[in-house]
């Protein structure tokens, strides 16, 4: 008989003890390569795949979508055995026996089948979701032909044994119609669809919590009761970055390979005002402050599962180029839920940019233990004084949630009136005045 591999959740963070089940990438009887993903896993900070410790079937699945298993605890387990014959990723590929597991021989003593009935499956081995089908429709496994790799009995054969009607009884003798007598009038109620509730208008869906959902909701609440937040505003002119960027874009993207966005500017002046305000990139450690000499930035993506914070390391390093492929590729992450804990680690200042969803204005809440955060907002045309005139220019309102146990309202009034002049003069990018 062969061999049960069993499928643990694997250990994905020295703090982490508990993950939630995401999407089963495959099913019950599906045959899996060695290394193959297996299932989706979602921890507190990002979402982690699970392959297949072995080649063979996946013979049952303990932990379903959207329930909670600890790390080391079992959620399937696979049958070991070699890939079908034409080499279909599933249990269903083909009719072939296993390369080295010949089909069984059928015994001395039962009677040989007639010459226009197929072989009958009740011999080989039934997968779990074959057999729960066998039991929904009261069938017996030897009713249904096996086609499944070493004479084993799959779902698409219960299912095709349904399908061709071989299951149904035989339909009994007509029986003379007669009329059926006259429904009763049902009682007259009066609609009250404000009152409704099981499938109605008032409804409910009661859904556990996702570990990313949990962690972010856990960190809010620790920032509110644990910083002294405060949160200080400014409007930027974005005429000036707008216009280069519409000069360059084309280069840019010709040359790089990648889109010339806001973003980078933003990441390059929050360098600047970092140096400048090196507060805002400290931190509270127990009694004791802890300043960097180096820019840890997180980006704030929205993900297929909520917003998370990648960090892009050393900005004050990369160019403008790196920073915008950097963020492409964790965005494109985030949509497919494959970040790692580790894109997510670490951070000195956090950068969350709401304008992309239509925001005016913000108070963002900072990432402890960070000291602070900046948030950017929509563009909008509004009339500004300029030189004693009344003009049109577009305009950012940007916000910065600081710690005012470590950065005080001068610092932190200071290091937006540094992202303002950068971003009105980009020049000084490039001087570093």
């Amino acid at each position: 008989m062969s061999d049960i591999i069993p499928v643990e959740v694997p250990t994905v963070g020295e703090s982490i003890s508990e993950v939630q089940i995401g999407n089963w990438l495959k099913q019950e009887g599906d045959w899996v390569k060695n290394g193959e993903d297996l299932v989706e896993i979602e921890t507190e900070k990002a979402s982690v795949q699970i392959p297949a410790p072995v080649s063979g079937f996946l013979q049952s699945i303990t932990k379903q979508s959207e329930e909670f298993a600890e790390v080391g605890q079992q959620i399937a387990s696979i049958q070991v055995a070699e890939q079908p014959a034409g080499g279909g990723g599933s249990a269903s590929g083909g009719s072939a026996p296993a390369a080295g597991k010949p089909a069984p021989a059928p015994a001395a003593s039962a009677p040989a089948p007639a010459a226009s009935s197929p072989a009958q499956g009740g011999g080989g081995f039934v997968m779990p979701a074959a057999q729960r089908l066998l039991d929904e429709h009261k069938l017996d496994s030897s009713q249904v032909p096996a086609t499944g790799p070493g004479g084993r009995l799959l779902k698409e054969d219960v299912l095709a044994y349904i399908r061709s009607g071989a299951s149904r009884p035989a339909a009994p003798p007509a029986v003379p119609a007669t009329p059926a007598p006259a429904p009763a009038q049902p009682m007259s109620v009066p609609e009250t669809p404000s009152l409704m509730t099981s499938g109605g208008y008032r409804s409910e869906e009661v859904k556990p919590m996702s570990m990313l959902r949990r962690t972010i909701a856990s960190r809010l609440v620790q920032a509110q009761q644990t910083a002294a937040l405060l949160t200080t505003f400014n409007e930027i002119n974005m005429a000036p970055v707008m216009a280069i960027r519409s000069k360059y874009k084309d280069a840019f993207a010709k040359k790089h390979g990648v889109k010339l966005g806001f973003m980078s500017f933003f990441a390059k002046a929050t360098v600047e005002a970092l140096r400048r305000y090196p507060a805002v990139n400290a931190e509270i450690r127990g009694d004791s402050m802890v300043y960097r000499n180096y820019q840890d930035i997180g980006i704030a993506i929205g993900g297929g599962k909520g917003l998370v914070v990648p960090v892009l390391r050393n900005v004050e390093r990369m160019s403008f180029a790196e920073v915008e492929g950097s963020i492409s590729e964790y965005a494109r992450l985030a949509g497919e839920n494959r970040l790692q804990p580790s894109d997510l680690m670490g951070g000195t200042f956090t950068i969350s940019n709401g304008g992309i969803y239509g925001s005016l204005l913000s108070t963002p809440i900072v990432n402890p233990p960070q000291s602070g955060i900046l948030g950017l907002h929509s563009i909008q045309e509004r009339p500004v004084a300029e030189d004693g005139q009344v003009v049109i220019r577009p305009m950012m309102y940007v916000a910065l949630t600081y710690d005012h146990r470590i950065v005080d309202g001068r610092e932190a009034v200071g290091f937006l009136v540094a992202i303002k002049e950068t971003i009105e003069d980009p020049a000084r990018l490039f001087l570093e005045v």
